[in-house]
């Protein structure tokens, strides 16, 4: 064990030397015989392990435009909620790192450089990242840092095709990742989130959905909705008609459900999330009537639908019709709607 131009006062030295000799008696730890003790250059493993946890610098990263861009909430895991800034694909993403080191200690370092990364995570391969997205700008060569120094960093026209998500079983991120590589002292990273949604236009076609269900003499019911698309802050306006009724019906509901679905093949797996529940109808409906429904999306935790994205996850919507008769027997019809992001609708 050998460290270059390192020094401890001499007291500091006798300490170590008495401390180690007594575990090397009790723990026979036979790699420090050869240790001079005395040596100026020696420092005991404790001490490492007792400063490894103290940071070797504070680092900090700031965007050009931070004041006056979009910040929205970003949920974190444990819970947590961070206000974050807002881009969309194709936007510069530019700004300032400042790295200061703890006071009265110099920081050297073998690099420093800053990331754009753009990660899928799935949370049964926790911890494992995907990258979709990876931009990187050197900032620094090889030295020493005395005193606070600040780094412009930019990246133009960043391509960031897929949209923030955070899932049930999968997450979807984008960070600027900064690196003060060192040796044996270890690395120094820090991770700025940042959160992307793209927009879509206006629909040029977008057709009604008009279905006949039912059971064989028994139940005949036909439903209508205005449209298939939707933007996240629409209106699914419709009618229920029931063209046949002879089995009793207590109550009917609309529900908005999310399908998540991650991996492929064998290893797919489906979540199904019921984000919203509203009622139609509480009593038995006669042959012939007519239930209008209006039902606003914006109070709703949505997303636009996904497809596919980079091979790992998919994400549809669905309305889900659901009528219940007095034995508590469930009928429903499930059918599935697009979801979409328009820019006034963010």
């Amino acid at each position: 064990m050998h460290f270059q131009n390192t020094w401890l006062p001499e007291p500091f030295s006798r300490e170590t030397e008495t401390l180690t000799k007594a575990l090397q008696k009790s723990f026979e730890i036979q790699y420090l015989d050869n240790i001079n003790f005395s040596s100026d250059e020696f420092i005991s493993p404790w001490y490492f392990q007792v400063n490894a946890f103290k940071p070797a610098c504070h680092v900090a990263v700031t965007f050009s435009d931070g004041k006056t861009r979009k910040q929205i909430h970003l949920k974190k895991e444990k819970g947590q909620t961070v206000m974050v800034p807002l881009f969309q694909s194709q936007e510069n993403i530019s700004g300032q790192i400042s790295i200061e080191p703890i006071s009265g200690k110099k920081l050297e370092h073998n690099g420093i450089k800053v990331e754009l990364l753009g990660q899928i995570e799935m949370y049964f391969d926790r911890g494992n990242f995907y990258d979709f997205t990876s931009l990187v700008r050197e900032l620094d060569v090889p030295g020493e840092l005395y005193e606070r120094k600040t780094y412009p960093f930019e990246f133009s026209t960043v391509e960031m095709p897929y949209e923030t998500y955070n899932g049930v079983n999968v997450r979807l991120r984008y960070v600027l990742k900064v690196t003060i590589t060192r040796g044996y002292a270890g690395s120094v990273v820090e991770y700025q989130d940042f959160v992307v949604r793209n927009y879509s236009p206006l629909p040029s076609i977008n057709n009604s959905i008009k279905m006949e269900v039912g059971i064989e003499d028994c139940l005949h019911i036909e439903f209508e909705y205005n449209k298939s698309k939707y933007h996240l802050k629409d209106v699914i306006i419709g009618k229920i008609y029931f063209l046949l009724v002879r089995i009793k019906i207590k109550n009917m509901d609309l529900e908005i459900r999310r399908r998540e679905s991650t991996g492929s093949g064998p290893n797919t797996h489906v979540e199904t999330e019921t984000l919203a529940k509203f009622e139609l109808m509480d009593g038995a409906p006669v042959r012939g009537e007519s239930i209008p429904l209006r039902l606003f999306l914006s109070p709703y935790e949505l997303t636009p639908t996904y497809h596919n994205i980079n091979n790992k996850f998919s994400v549809k919507y669905y309305l889900n019709l659901v009528l219940v008769d007095e034995e508590d027997r469930r009928y429903f019809k499930q059918q599935e709607i697009t979801m979409l992001r328009l820019a006034d609708a963010s």
